[in-house]
């Protein structure tokens, strides 16, 4: 009966040391793993916002961009809806991107003009 425990308790010593090898292997590749994974981060830029700015003048700004697009977008549909030339479509896709700029600058202006 004593050896059948000892054999028991030897075999769950074994199971247990084993256990903790792979623990430890587990360990050390993960250790190895982050600071890799922070040696590579440090060498590279560091990674701006995703989360949009929350004022009331970002707010304005996306509301503005999204109606600047949304005619940008619109005077494209009419131009290839009228016209079957592709040059006078690809043209007015150009001069529109070109004009755009300025455009916004005319209309949406916020310097004072004293």
């Amino acid at each position: 009966m004593s050896r059948e425990r000892a054999r028991r308790r030897e075999e769950r010593e074994k199971a247990a040391e084993q256990e903790r090898a792979a623990r430890a292997r587990r360990t050390a590749r993960a250790t190895k793993r982050r600071a890799s994974r922070e040696a590579l981060q440090a060498r590279l830029p560091r990674r701006t916002r995703w989360r949009r700015q929350q004022g009331l003048l970002a707010r304005r700004r996306r509301a503005q961009n999204s109606a600047i697009l949304g005619l940008y977008l619109t005077v494209q549909a009419i131009v290839w809806l009228l016209t079957d030339d592709p040059w006078i479509r690809v043209a007015s896709a150009l001069f529109g991107i070109l004009a755009l700029p300025v455009l916004v600058t005319l209309t949406l202006d916020r310097r004072s003009h004293s």
